[in-house]
């Protein structure tokens, strides 16, 4: 049995939609990317939406709208994907990394304001592997301070924080939707705000910094080719109708795991964090102190079930090793973690029959290692 590590999920609604837009000759800059962006700021509860090409570039536009730039700086998250630090890069600041709450696996708030200089310009929270992170403590070092918070949200569409919609506290925040996120445009991401003027300028500069009200060759910013594309955005219209059955088919998936290794010695599921509630965008286990992960993806592999290391550490990257000097110790939570997490397979249609075979796997595998 090959039990790969995520798939998207493509009915016949995305390909009847994908078919109006061919059937439409309108490729780009059309009505299914506005539907979408209205869909997504409904359904977070936010005033504006602005689809792009992909979180990466999200996460650069809302950088850049909010005016962060050369000697700034940002803290984040050294436990992320690393666009969540590129994008600081991308404007020529630099990224001052926080460690990591190890339950959680989120920016630690305790450790915020020690890292706080008067070149701070703003926090980056990633909400990891969809759970929610500690929006009201950020927020209120954010206010102390005067910073702005972008939420990286680019794993966590349809997670909750003391029943807010994640994405919502920020100055802005990012979606994705690679296909191996909650929902898929194929590539592509999307900014929510409530500010209209900082809207305004992402749509602008996503649009190579053309303005609403001007000609089409007469750029008023420096900008970008950031613009979602017309299948992908019928892609995520026909994603956002059924949402609620996506995120929903997927925590039954997460609680199918949940009943099966709670008890499996040598590993930890993903830690329940009351009053919150998390998207699940990946299953990620940890694996007890003395366990070779690597022979135990090894053994997996062999047995065609697919994992993956969830996160390397991005100060531990060759680049940011390079250009900042970063070694090992600077983070010890956030090493601990990406020493010892696994992404096992995790989709929407993952069968229980597959469920099974991926535990028996896996226990082979941790009692061996």
């Amino acid at each position: 049995m090959i039990v790969p590590l995520s798939l998207p999920d493509i009915g016949l609604r995305e390909r009847e939609l994908i078919n109006e837009v061919l059937d439409s000759n309108t490729l780009s800059i059309g009505p299914k990317v506005m539907l979408f962006e209205r869909m997504v700021a409904e359904y977070l509860g936010v005033r504006e939406a602005v689809a792009v090409n992909s979180g990466t570039s999200g996460l650069h536009l809302a950088v850049r709208a909010l005016g962060i730039g050369g000697g700034d700086e940002v803290i984040t998250s050294p436990f992320s994907f690393v666009a969540s630090s590129n994008c600081i890069l991308f404007e020529r600041a630099r990224p001052v990394f926080v460690d990591i709450d190890p339950l959680t696996l989120n920016l630690d708030p305790s450790e915020i304001e020690a890292k706080i200089t008067s070149k701070t310009r703003a926090i980056i929270p990633v909400h990891v592997f969809g759970r929610p992170a500690d929006m009201d403590n950020i927020m209120d070092i954010a206010k102390k301070f005067g910073l702005a918070v972008i939420e990286d949200a680019c794993e966590a569409i349809g997670a909750q924080y003391h029943g807010k919609m994640v994405g919502s506290a920020g100055n802005a925040a990012v979606f994705a939707f690679y296909p191996n996120k909650q929902i898929t445009t194929g590539e592509g991401g999307v900014i929510v705000t409530n500010s209209n003027s900082l809207a305004g300028m992402c749509r602008s500069m996503r649009n190579q910094g053309r303005s609403d009200v001007s000609s089409w060759f007469n750029h008023c910013h420096l900008g970008y080719n950031y613009r979602m594309d017309e299948l992908s955005a019928a892609l995520g219209v026909a994603q956002m109708e059924r949402i609620d059955e996506i995120l929903a088919r997927r925590e039954a998936v997460a609680g199918a795991y949940h009943a099966r290794l709670g008890m499996l010695k040598g590993v930890t599921i993903p830690y329940p964090e009351a009053g919150n509630k998390m998207s699940w965008f990946v299953y990620v286990i940890q694996l007890a102190p003395g366990i070779n992960r690597d022979y135990v993806m090894k053994y997996l592999h062999e047995n065609e079930v697919d994992s993956r290391p969830y996160f390397q550490p991005i100060h531990l990257q060759p680049f940011y090793r390079d250009t900042f000097g970063y070694s090992e110790g600077a983070y010890p939570n956030t090493e601990a973690a990406a020493s010892s997490t696994l992404a096992i397979p995790f989709f929407n249609k993952l069968t229980e029959q597959q469920i099974d075979y991926v535990v028996k796997v896996l226990a082979e595998a941790v009692s061996r290692a």
